[in-house]
């Protein structure tokens, strides 16, 4: 006999790690005000540019004397853009705790062939940052997209540090407290907490990158969407919207609806209660059922963003099977998209609780997580 199916549904099944949800109640109308068909170097072009860098500046509360740019290639591309420009002046430490932290170490072990000392943890943990000297230049990602962990505050992170702290943001900018006096480089895109659209990245920067970026120059070659400097001094263009290359001034437009959605709803503080309380509806999920649990291990590093699952019941045979099973039941009907494990990550569920994610739907998506898991376990008990 059919289990059945829970009456509640969530109005959005939107559920992906990036791109994400969009702002609540969206529409394309929105967009109406983009200078489509116009120059990016027309002064409507600069000024909607420049509108979402201080519009970034004052959401986040950036503080004045940071330089703020929109480059290329989402958030890879601006992390790309740092350590191309920056490191190899001094030693590096690498730190690394899911996919894209490692992807960053291989870049810069591999194609930079810097020296660095590697500090990684396993999914599910972050690495012990009291062992870290920041006298070093330190490459880390805040929140581990693809691990549901973060890191819980800058305290490890001394104010007399030698090194630059070069942060990839990406899920948590507008979502997690940065503490931006112990930021050197930040970067983020549009595409995450805010429901933005892909491509474009956020880069950050403090009086000390700067000082970096016009006192020394790498030993290689670098392309042209990653020069920040020309003749030694910063390209101040880049900053107030003169961007490297072309970009969409319709993903603009975008993402200046949603930074006019965040002032509307309370500023930033805003945006991380709604991530918050979206993110305690699962684990207070979890916390209610033995056959789920976070993978964070620590409560005190655990995203309020991109919150990741694993199941632990004892009768599931194959753990990749059985969560990618659920995955697709879910999506089958259309309760929820894209909440499978990242591809390198250990089997389960990853599912984003961002700000633009209403939590009654999450608290839908729970009542059909269980349905789907006991439904599975049913099939898997027949075909024994």
């Amino acid at each position: 006999m059919a289990r059945p199916q829970p009456s509640a549904r969530p109005a959005n099944p939107r559920f992906s790690s990036g791109p994400c949800a969009k702002i609540p109640h969206f529409s394309l109308d929105m967009l109406s005000d983009a200078p489509l068909g116009r120059s990016h170097r027309a002064k409507v072009g600069k000024d909607k540019l420049k509108a979402a860098i201080e519009g970034t500046r004052e959401i986040l509360n950036i503080p004045a004397d940071y330089n703020i740019g929109i480059v290329p290639a989402s958030d890879t591309g601006a992390v790309e853009m740092a350590m191309w420009s920056m490191l190899g002046a001094r030693k590096a430490e690498m730190l690394a705790w899911e996919s894209f932290g490692a992807g960053w170490v291989t870049d810069v072990v591999k194609q930079l062939k810097i020296d660095a000392e590697v500090k990684t943890a396993d999914y599910g943990r972050i690495v012990d940052l009291a062992t870290v000297n920041f006298d070093n230049d330190v490459v880390f990602t805040w929140n581990g997209t693809t691990s549901g962990v973060r890191v819980p505050n800058g305290d490890a992170i001394p104010a007399d540090r030698e090194g630059l702290t070069i942060c990839d943001a990406t899920s948590a900018a507008f979502a997690q407290d940065l503490p931006w006096d112990k930021l050197d480089v930040t970067t983020f895109s549009w595409q995450k907490v805010m429901g933005g659209e892909a491509a474009h990245g956020m880069i950050v920067l403090s009086p000390r990158a700067v000082e970096r970026l016009e006192s020394y120059t790498p030993a290689w070659p670098l392309p042209k969407i990653f020069r920040m400097t020309k003749g030694g001094k910063l390209i101040e263009g880049i900053f107030v919207g003169e961007t490297i290359n072309t970009p969409s001034m319709l993903a603009v437009e975008d993402y200046l609806v949603a930074l006019e959605w965040a002032r509307k709803i309370g500023g930033l503080k805003a945006l991380q209660e709604r991530a918050d309380t979206n993110a305690k509806v699962l684990w207070d999920f979890c916390d209610r059922h033995d056959w789920i649990a976070n993978l964070a291990e620590d409560e005190a590093t655990r995203s309020n963003t991109s919150v990741c699952l694993k199941f632990t019941d004892d009768r599931i045979k194959d753990g990749a099977a059985f969560a990618k099973a659920v995955a697709k039941k879910l999506e089958t009907y259309h309760v929820a998209y894209d909440i499978g494990a990242y591809r390198d990550a250990p089997s389960g569920l990853r599912i984003w609780c961002g700000a633009t994610v209403e939590t009654a739907d999450i608290e839908a998506l729970t009542l059909w997580l269980q349905w789907a898991f006991e439904t599975e376990i049913e099939a898997q008990a027949e075909t024994a």
